[in-house]
């Protein structure tokens, strides 16, 4: 059995053993809810009223559970329910349809959140670790190293959150219920790997149970951890898998996405092809532009021989820059040029709406420019 990379801990959580978070509703799927609340001396039904505001009305609050008795109404908030992101700061951009969050976790760990309207779907993107353990070099969150792995409760709990928000009608010209969640906020989704699945499995979960979401509708991202990638092959679930590529050769991609010297592109590439053979799910390519370093048109065409024929389509993001670092964003016509060539190719390729830039848009900006401050930097 081929073993996952060891990923290095941030200075903050070297020589020291995480904290478990709380546990929550959301760790548990209904069965074991049920077999908590009876614990706690209540009838197992409490566990689908609790779960229902949760999930269903996306409620938190112990005092709006007017179907519970009041007597119990606080005792069982918070043995299921506990806090577990506490909010540091929100901000928005976009006329309101961009909404940044940054959490604070039990423990004093910081990660992000985003939601994103559109005129027809509402999308949030998700962390699913505090920092991030892969280094690649042009990322906030890579260059502060890992944290933690969050709990999947953790993971759930942004979602419903700012599902809440949505059905608040806070995001003007978007529908009011959330649809779509993308495991592309902090973190390698497939380091966390059984707590993720958990928390996919949450979201689409019908309610009481879960969110209720369409799993094609949930997008999980990966650098390339090539033997979690077989294994979610396997789970029997229809995600889109999105494989954070980069670079299309060895020599190059070694450097900017560093997991690559463990598994290189090929077998990165045919891993990604057993998943969409196995689940029948396009695969989402990532492709970061950055200004002469992977945008050249030999690049294009290495990269459209390598997807073409295959069910594949190509995202390309438009480097959001962190401060100070020396990479940038392609220049608007060497991105259009290296779209042609993938189209030309026979690839679908589309470039991904740049939003909330003015916010420190990219994953790891915000909490990065918090703990500065927090330094006195």
């Amino acid at each position: 059995m081929t073993s996952l990379p060891v990923v290095p801990l941030s200075p903050a959580a070297a020589g020291r053993r995480p904290a478990l978070p709380p546990r929550h509703l959301a760790d548990l799927d209904l069965a074991g809810r049920q077999a908590l609340v009876a614990e706690l001396g209540e009838p197992a039904f409490r566990a689908k009223q609790l779960s229902t505001h949760y999930f269903g009305r996306l409620v938190r609050d112990p005092e709006r559970m007017t179907d519970l008795p009041a007597a119990s109404r606080e005792r069982l908030a918070d043995a299921l329910m506990p806090q577990l992101l506490t909010p540091v700061r929100e901000m928005a951009c976009d006329d309101g349809a961009t909404r940044k969050a940054l959490w604070r976790l039990h423990d004093g760990s910081l990660v992000e959140s985003v939601l994103m309207g559109y005129p027809d779907r509402v999308t949030v993107c998700i962390s699913s670790q505090a920092g991030c353990g892969m280094a690649c070099p042009f990322c906030a969150t890579g260059q502060a190293g890992l944290t933690r792995n969050l709990s999947t409760a953790e993971i759930v709990d942004q979602a419903v959150y700012l599902a809440g928000v949505a059905a608040s009608g806070a995001v003007a010209g978007s529908p009011p219920r959330l649809s779509h969640v993308v495991f592309m906020g902090m973190g390698e989704p497939l380091a966390n790997y059984s707590r993720v699945v958990d928390a996919v499995r949450r979201l689409c979960a019908p309610a009481p149970e879960g969110l209720g979401l369409s799993q094609r509708h949930v997008t999980v991202s990966t650098v390339g951890l090539v033997p979690a990638m077989r294994r979610l092959a396997g789970e029997g679930l229809s995600v889109t898998l999105a494989l954070s590529l980069h670079a299309p050769d060895d020599e190059l991609r070694d450097e900017l996405v560093p997991v690559n010297q463990r598994w290189k592109v090929a077998e990165v590439l045919d891993a990604a092809w057993d998943y969409a053979s196995r689940t029948g799910r396009r695969v989402s390519v990532e492709y970061a532009m950055i200004r002469d370093v992977n945008d050249q048109p030999w690049r294009a065409d290495l990269l459209g021989r390598l997807l073409a024929g295959r069910l594949a389509h190509v995202n390309l993001i438009p480097l959001n820059p962190t401060p100070g670092s020396r990479w940038d964003a392609s220049p608007k016509p060497v991105e259009r040029e290296f779209v042609r060539r993938l189209r030309e190719a026979g690839v679908s390729t589309t470039v991904r709406d740049t939003r909330g830039r003015e916010i420190d848009g990219a994953c790891g900006q915000l909490a990065a420019s918090e703990t500065a401050s927090a330094d006195g930097r």
